[in-house]
């Protein structure tokens, strides 16, 4: 072991080291970390997700220590501190891990705690960042105790060696309350370099809180999210005249178990108070269709769109569980001082919206029809009152362009991540939470540093200690920046809050609570008086980081989701039942766009495609069956043509029309109205006047009717075969020939007879009614007999009344002059669904 007198002097704790630089957001050691893990391979697996240094400001747990070198080879860490906060005459016990991550053995080493450098406590919130960004010992970092020091054995390269180490308080020589920095270094030589020295080093915090004194304490607001990517198909089944849901999977059954994430959330948020519930109102839809029966689609069978039937779908399991979950999740948001704030239903994903669906129109009344959906679900299922105009874009982030449709949206206030409103370098303390950002919106601006150590899963020992000590340390600082100055801080972990960090930020929060922090719901941080030196300026969208814009939902899927909403719109105004159709698919298609898409982008596209392709499948259910060639022997008939439904409810407000490619050729009557009874099939009749033999193409269209028309389904093309135009008809065609001919002669004979003699009115024009009254020579005496056919393919063949068609046609003979004295209808060839 090394002797004490070498570590009286600061200049013996070896050279001085890299500070690493929070402001770039990177994570200090990564590099060095995967090398490290490579070289100890897996007897070294555990520590290469646990950093061995303090958490760099704004960012997450190093995954090792950044200093590992020939120098100093060894990776420290701190597993646990206990107590988290010192008392004065106590005992600190601290334990962790000494690993070998050089190439050469560890001779002769110990670990031993090192006592604050210079006795004072940290003042400033940029002295723990400074703290947190050193990777290898040096002399700021304090000065090794001579007790007590825990010997370590021999280690070879990769090798581990656990310590305890217990430091009495009062050898800490505290000069007062307050947060200091608490190191363990390893001492010690190796085969290769025989100089002791320090092999390597692990930092956290310290507070001290021995009196308390009249500091006003923080109040801070913590968001409890409940949130999971949405399950609920569009589709329903029955079970003994019972309407069943339809999940995508059974995730849940696992998570509303003990030992789920969703579970063990609620569980740990029902010990704390002054908790903030951030719920997805789908979330408790779905887990109310697991109360009863239910089903799941089997595997690769959500895509296709097909109803759910007992052929592609299997029993739930999760019913007892979502039972129990239900029933204590009411529990826990009833406590008092606790607050739900219901998101929009299916929680949305604005930022998306606002970035690539600003244009569409459905997008805006989707996030109000949402945003009143969610706290009727939220306050129907769990019998609470809720709040809901809040809006939570991803992550927190704000621009102007999300500011502004979330104000579309009747969002008054807005959870925001601090790094998109940073403060002015001007500011001297952190600020309260809340500022108003204009157009009668309040921004509540999350604490970067503070929210960022529970930004990821803390399912280490090491991580945990690390987020739980800087916590409580970052804390205690803006406490006592300005003692009498009261501040709101807003906590925001990730949507995606796991089980193991959720322990560790109540544990926080109750370790710190009611000495100088105290636990409050949002609405107290939103009613506070806003700080007048905050930054209250929202960024322009430019300004929008670029890695959260590349997982945004793409335009192309905001269009398709917005085409859902006018195809359900259109199959609504069909439906004599439409409830059962609207509510399923309005939920479905708010799902389309969750949040939770940004990190399942396939299970998102697999939703939509789905949801897109069920619908089709219920409006294809109202249709034309196919027709290929329809024959019409004669100059006059019927085409009949069959329109089927499918459905389970009789459909209305619905209409057919035939339409000519050729109306010179064929003409047809108006169109008809229909009510087709469930699962059956009509005929539709429609009068037909042919005046040529051969093919014409028709096409079938349903619209709807009403103020709104609109094409309904897809339009079906067959073909009409004229076989024979009657002689009658041939014979009227020919006498309006001759007829013509004729008038021509006899206007021809009357120039010659007129020729030389003066007109008895020189300005009446050549060809007008001469002195004896003849007519003339372009009108027509036998008019009554006979009118040229239209010639105007452009002519409109639904109108005329009784399925007559209206122009200037040929006169008709009578029905019973035809050639065989007869009309023939047009055969039909139905084909079924």
């Amino acid at each position: 072991m090394s002797e004490p007198a070498r570590h009286s002097g600061l200049g013996a704790y070896g050279r001085p080291g890299r500070p690493g630089s929070p402001a770039d957001g990177r994570r200090p050691g990564r590099r060095t970390a995967r090398r490290l893990a490579a070289a100890l391979g897996a007897a070294l697996a555990l520590f290469t997700a646990a950093p061995a240094v303090a958490l760099p400001a704004g960012g997450s747990v190093p995954e090792a220590d950044g200093g590992v070198s020939a120098e100093s080879p060894v990776v420290m860490t701190i597993d646990t501190v206990s107590p988290q906060v010192a008392a004065p005459n106590g005992t600190v016990t601290i334990t962790g891990h000494v690993t070998n991550g050089g190439k050469s053995v560890l001779k002769g080493a110990h670990a031993a705690v090192r006592k604050p450098w210079s006795g004072k406590p940290l003042q400033q919130r940029s002295e723990l960042s400074r703290v947190t960004s050193r990777t290898t010992p040096i002399g700021q970092d304090g000065v090794e105790l001579d007790s007590p020091q825990y010997a370590l054995p021999e280690l070879g390269p990769g090798q581990s060696q656990p310590y305890t180490l217990g430091v009495a308080v009062n050898d800490l020589q505290l000069s007062g309350d307050g947060v200091y920095e608490l190191a363990v270094d390893a001492w010690g030589a190796t085969a290769e370099n025989q100089r002791d020295r320090a092999l390597g080093i692990a930092r956290t915090f310290l507070t001290y809180n021995a009196n308390p004194g009249d500091a006003q304490p923080t109040r801070i607001a913590t968001l409890w999210p409940l949130v999971h990517g949405p399950v609920l198909a569009a589709q329903t089944t029955s079970d003994n005249d019972q309407t069943v849901s339809v999940l995508r999977n059974d995730s849940l059954a696992t998570d509303f178990a003990p030992g789920g994430r969703l579970y063990e959330l609620v569980d740990t948020g029902s010990k704390l108070s002054g908790l903030t519930w951030v719920i997805d109102p789908d979330l408790l839809d779905a887990a109310f269709a697991m109360t009863k029966p239910y089903r799941v689609q089997k595997p690769n069978t959500e895509e296709s769109g097909k109803p759910a039937k007992d052929d592609n779908t299997v029993p739930g399991t999760g019913t007892a569980a979502a039972t129990a979950w239900l029933d204590k999740l009411r529990a826990a948001v009833a406590k008092s001082g606790n607050q739900v704030v219901s998101l929009p239903y299916a929680d949305p994903d604005v930022a998306s919206i606002a970035h690539n669906g600003s244009d569409l129109t459905g997008m805006s009344t989707a996030l109000n029809k949402a945003a009143t959906a969610g706290r009727l679900t939220v306050e129907g299922r769990l019998a609470v009152d809720t709040r809901s105009d809040v809006a939570w874009p991803y992550q927190g982030y704000l621009d102007q362009q999300i500011a502004g449709i979330t104000q579309q949206a009747g969002s008054s206030l807005v959870l925001v991540n601090g790094t998109s409103m940073p403060e002015p370098d001007t500011l001297n303390h952190t600020p309260t939470a809340v500022r108003p950002i204009g157009n009668g919106q309040s921004a509540v601006v999350a604490d970067d540093t503070v929210s960022a150590l529970f930004d990821t899963d803390l399912n280490t020992p090491q991580a945990q200690t690390q987020a739980t000590q800087r916590f409580l340390a970052e804390t205690y600082a803006i406490t006592h920046e300005q003692p009498q100055n009261q501040r709101g801080l807003l906590v925001m972990p990730p949507r995606e809050l796991t089980a193991n960090t959720a322990k560790v930020l109540a544990n926080a929060l109750q370790t710190a609570a009611g000495k100088w922090v105290e636990p409050v719901k949002l609405d107290v941080l939103a009613q506070a008086a806003p700080d007048p030196g905050a930054t209250t300026a929202v960024p322009a969208a430019t300004d929008y980081p670029a890695q959260a814009r590349a997982s945004e939902l793409p335009a192309a899927d905001l269009s398709g989701t917005d085409k859902i909403q006018n195809d359900l719109d259109t199959l609504m105004q069909v439906l004599t039942l439409p409830q059962r159709v609207r509510g399923p698919f309005s939920a479905a298609m708010v799902r389309s766009l969750s949040t939770e898409w940004r990190t399942q982008a396939p299970d998102g596209s697999t939703y939509r495609k789905g949801v897109a392709q069920y619908l089709k499948e219920l409006t294809d259910a109202v249709k034309v069956p196919p027709k290929s060639v329809v024959t019409l022997a004669g100059n006059t008939g019927q085409l009949q043509v069959s329109v089927r439904n499918d459905l389970t409810q009789t459909v209305t407000n619905l209409k057919l029309v035939l339409t000519s490619h050729q109306p010179n050729r064929l003409r047809v009557g108006k169109e008809e109205e229909l009510v087709i009874p469930a699962a059956q099939s009509v005929t539709v009749r429609f009068q037909a006047e042919a005046r040529n033999n051969g093919p014409v193409l028709m096409t079938a269209q349903l619209w709807t009717t009403g103020p709104n028309s609109r094409p309904y389904g897809e339009a079906k093309d067959f073909r009409v075969e004229v076989t024979s135009v009657t002689n009658g008809v041939l014979y009227v065609f020919a006498g309006g020939v001759v007829l013509l001919l004729l008038a021509a002669l006899r206007f021809v004979r009357q120039r010659k007879r007129r020729a030389g003699q003066p007109h008895e009115d020189g300005d009446q024009p050549i060809g007008d009614t001469g002195a004896g009254g003849a007519p003339a020579p372009d009108e027509d005496p036998d008019k009554d007999a006979a009118e040229a056919p239209s010639e105007d393919p452009s002519e409109d063949p639904s109108e005329g009344a009784d399925g007559d068609p209206a122009g200037d046609g040929p006169a008709r003979t009578p029905r019973d002059s035809s050639a065989d004295g007869r009309d023939r209808a047009a055969s039909d060839e139905k084909v079924g669904p």
